[in-house]
């Protein structure tokens, strides 16, 4: 599940409550940390290694990069990351909401294994830039995109996803999808269909409903073996009783090779001779890479029992340092990745040494038992993908979406659209265009675009803050530092009596402002919006002052 719907799921919480025992057994950090939860976090990580080996492996191949690359991502987003990132229980690794960008990046860099180390220069860049981001504490630009863009670019990146491993799944011959677009490949599925490998592609709808049905399964101590880790359970003996090795082409196991004699200098930095498509792929692998660690960063925090908050700016410093270094050495981009970072705090993680864990394991594993991993049928690995893909493009997106108000399912669509039919960069700033005009549609005055008259004031051991105009995403960022600045364990009231508009995004942003401050110990409440209407029924949906 994409990181901001984990955001949006989670029912607020009641005002923070001091449970002094509660206080005392907060888990220690460090070398103390280690020695204190080293079992609930090695057994934690363990079960984090079965389900990141599979999906690594996978989005790797999916990517267009070496398949040991997605798992030095993930050895290195382990056991590197982990001693410095600012989050406690997020694992990270790669992901398949980059995908689309990596892929992209290797074709327009030339294809092949020139497409992959040019592609690699521009990752060392963007992990630069995402250290930038930190350093200066621009963590907070997340919150200048349009949630519905998001929404629009994550299940546009699931259709692409779907796309590009059909042709695997029907484990066909590579060179029939090579080169095609998004909208190409769904149109070639005929073609696909009639060059199909039946044996290779019953082991891929199995390890799909496999993949699909463990969600609905209800005993619990079956729900905790990782859906993966059945399929790779099931897919391999199939493949040995079928003898793929020497009854099927090659392009239908996984090849990894050894991972020491792929461990090298491999980014090349020749492709910034291509300025424009080099610029392009940096902004898209630095802003996409951290708006979906930050979002899952937020999400983790909100699920931690402990209630502890995360220093994201220092968390994206570290993750910026893995990228520059996995990318100097040929492996994929890494983020704060949301489903194992989620299985994490559900198999018990009490600090960040289960991310660690989690990459030591891998580590062990590819070092000592690679073998294994090459009796992998790629039909496998392409039903996981297709899984997730399914997860971000599935219809209640779109239902939920409309639920917001129509011009929201219009961001949503127009951002899927442009980002099909051109790329993802595109569709993201059509998305952000077109809620703007949405926004001056609806009454925004145009100078509020950039700026919201904010005024906040302290009385009677209480905080108001007034907001005049209109409030929207592309002003939200003022707003948010006169917020950030109100310290903790007050009475905080917003009044929005002034405002023409409030955008979906903003009171989005307000419920989780509201969440934060009560759980710290205060209290939010919002006013003044009796003289506006709901653009939808849903408890977010963007106001409009009556006329």
């Amino acid at each position: 599940m994409p990181a901001f719907l984990w955001v949006l799921i989670i029912e607020p919480m009641p005002p923070f409550q001091t449970d002094i025992f509660k206080m005392k057994n907060i888990p220690k950090d460090g070398l103390a940390g280690l020695k204190e939860n080293y079992a609930s976090d090695a057994a934690s990580g363990f079960i984090v290694f079965l389900l990141a080996l599979p999906l690594s492996l996978g989005i790797a191949k999916a990517s267009d990069f070496p398949p040991i690359m997605g798992l030095l991502t993930a050895i290195i987003g382990g056991i590197v990351v982990s001693l410095f990132s600012g989050s406690r229980l997020t694992i990270k690794g790669p992901a398949a909401g980059l995908i689309v960008i990596v892929a992209g990046a290797v074709a327009e860099f030339g294809g092949g294994e020139q497409g992959w180390h040019l592609a690699l220069g521009a990752m060392v860049i963007a992990g630069l830039v995402q250290i930038l981001f930190g350093v200066f504490k621009l963590g907070k630009l997340m919150d200048f995109f349009p949630l519905s863009a998001v929404h629009g670019m994550l299940a546009a990146i699931g259709l692409i996803i779907i796309g590009k491993q059909i042709p695997v799944f029907l484990d066909v011959n590579p060179i029939l999808a090579k080169g095609k677009e998004p909208l190409e490949l769904f149109a070639s599925i005929p073609e696909f269909i009639a060059n199909w490998d039946p044996k290779a592609t019953l082991i891929g709808a199995i390890s799909l409903v496999i993949m699909m049905g463990w969600p609905y399964i209800k005993n619990p101590l079956i729900k905790k073996i990782p859906a993966p880790l059945v399929v790779l359970a099931i897919a391999i003996p199939a493949e040995l009783i079928m003898d793929f090795q020497t009854t099927e082409p090659g392009y239908a196991l996984v090849h990894i090779g050894n991972l020491v004699d792929n461990i090298k200098l491999n980014a090349s930095f020749d492709g910034f001779n291509q300025t424009g498509t080099f610029i392009k792929f940096v902004i898209m692998f630095a802003l996409v890479g951290t708006l979906e660690s930050l979002l899952t960063v937020k999400a983790m925090d909100m699920l931690d029992p402990y209630k502890r908050k995360s220093d994201a700016n220092k968390d994206l410093i570290a993750t910026g340092i893995g990228n520059t270094l996995v990318a100097f050495l040929g492996g994929l981009p890494m983020i704060s990745e949301v489903a194992r970072s989620s299985a994490n705090i559900a198999n018990g993680a009490k600090t960040r040494w289960a991310n660690f864990f989690h990459g030591f394991f891998i580590l062990v594993f590819v070092l000592l038992a690679a073998h294994l991993i090459e009796l992998i049928p790629n039909t496998a690995l392409a039903a996981m993908l297709i899984t997730v893909g399914i997860k971000l493009t599935h219809p209640k997106e779109f239902i939920h979406t409309l639920e917001k108000g129509k011009e929201q399912l219009l961001i949503f669509l127009v951002t899927i659209i442009f980002t099909l039919g051109v790329d993802l960069l595109v569709g993201i700033g059509a998305g952000i265009l077109t809620e703007i005009l949405v926004n001056l549609y609806n009454g925004k005055p145009l100078k509020a675009i950039f700026s919201a008259p904010t005024e906040v004031s302290f009385t009677d051991d209480a905080y108001l803050v007034e907001i005049s105009d209109a409030a929207v995403f592309t002003n939200y960022l003022g707003i948010k530092r006169k917020l950030e600045a109100i310290p903790t364990g007050f009475n905080v009231t917003i009044d929005l009596s002034k405002t023409h508009l409030v955008d979906h995004s903003v009171m989005e942003n307000f419920e989780h402002f509201k969440l934060d401050y009560e759980r710290d110990g205060g209290t939010v409440t919002l006013i003044g919006l009796d003289s506006h209407k709901s653009l939808s029924g849903h408890k977010a949906a963007a106001m409009k002052r009556k006329k």
